[in-house]
């Protein structure tokens, strides 16, 4: 009887633990070789894997410093870089996804990129767009693919039809963007991804958050019926999810617009959901105000988004994210998170 009490107060405590995930504590002081800059470039997003030959390998987002932080949406090509040690110093190393034939519909842009592996392989989702130059025209015509291969360093092989297309007259209809994905416990695949529904153009309607379920990790995604992240009739409450499954539920850490969520202005927040499907913001759903802890002072930026993490043994020890200073300075940063 005894043992079987201490068993249920141990379960107990592991649950509070699971329920009461505090990043704005686990976060640590970061080392300067945490910074990655890639010369001549803005530097966007930032997700890491580590590979069988025990190397850290960053995929990011890059386009021409000259043509400053916007042109994101005109000029971004997906890029790797590697490290020898998950904090850094990360070297670029190649374009891993560039510009290609007009006939697809990823021919001018990539970017967004989060890195999976499943079963023996690697998996690259991104959002990709087509356009005439125009800023708007790019902007509408985002879309989310994946790249496949076998090695960071390897083929990697790209969708030639959008992953995750729009649905017309639904709350994705003018764009999709900003994939994030995660296995669920039966083995099926899990994306919560940003869309933009219908309304005045070029903007469009509402920016909301869609869930999708697939098989495999190549889709097909089916669509759930609602959105998530949402806020009343805020128009733009959120984006950049990223999304994960730890301890026997679904967490998701987003770039919380105006602080609707966390109350303190422009923010990461975290939420999270019994299925991934219904999601709510955590008990402690502050990830992040918009500072840098660095082991020299603490920085504050203008902006910090598209978190991503880095796991060991099942837990977060990186926090991925970009960082915008100025309209020719961007950045990204590995923040050591405490378990």
């Amino acid at each position: 009887m005894k043992k079987i009490l201490i068993f249920s107060l141990l379960s107990g405590f592991l649950n509070v633990v699971a329920q009461d995930l505090d990043f704005s504590k686990m976060i640590q002081p970061v080392p300067q070789s945490a910074k990655f800059e890639d010369k001549g470039y803005m530097v966007w997003c930032g997700s890491m894997v580590k590979g069988d030959d025990g190397k850290y390998y960053l995929f990011y987002s890059r386009w021409p410093q000259s043509k400053k932080h916007l042109a994101w949406v005109t000029d971004s090509e997906v890029a790797l870089a590697v490290a020898n040690a998950p904090t850094g110093p990360y070297k670029f190393v190649k374009v891993i996804l560039p510009k290609r034939d007009k006939k697809y519909w990823d021919a001018d842009v990539t970017h967004n990129p989060t890195i999976h592996k499943f079963g023996g392989k690697y998996y690259l989702y991104y959002m990709g767009n087509y356009g005439n130059g125009e800023w708007w025209d790019h902007r509408n015509h985002q879309r989310i693919g994946v790249a496949v291969a076998d090695l960071p360093l390897g083929r990697w092989k790209r969708s030639d039809t959008p992953l995750v297309d729009t649905t017309p007259n639904a709350f994705d209809h003018l764009l999709t963007s900003n994939p994030s994905v995660a296995q669920r416990p039966d083995g099926t695949f899990l994306m919560v991804y940003k869309a933009v529904s219908n309304g005045k153009m070029p903007f469009g309607g509402r920016v909301l958050h869609g869930v999708a379920i697939a098989k495999h990790p190549e889709g097909p995604f089916v669509k759930q019926p609602k959105p998530v992240f949402v806020k009343d009739t805020v128009k733009f409450a959120a984006e950049d999810p990223y999304i994960w499954f730890q301890e026997g539920k679904y967490w998701a850490i987003v770039k919380d617009m105006k602080g609707v969520f966390t109350n303190v202005g422009t923010s990461l927040a975290l939420f999270e959901s019994p299925d991934g499907l219904d999601w709510k913001p955590a008990k402690h759903t502050l990830v992040s105000t918009l500072e840098i802890p660095w082991q020299s002072g603490t920085e504050k930026v203008v902006k910090l988004e598209r978190p991503q993490l880095y796991f060991e043994n099942g837990k977060p020890t990186l926090l991925f994210c970009a960082v915008y200073v100025s309209e020719t300075v961007n950045y990204n940063v590995a923040i050591p998170l405490k378990n």
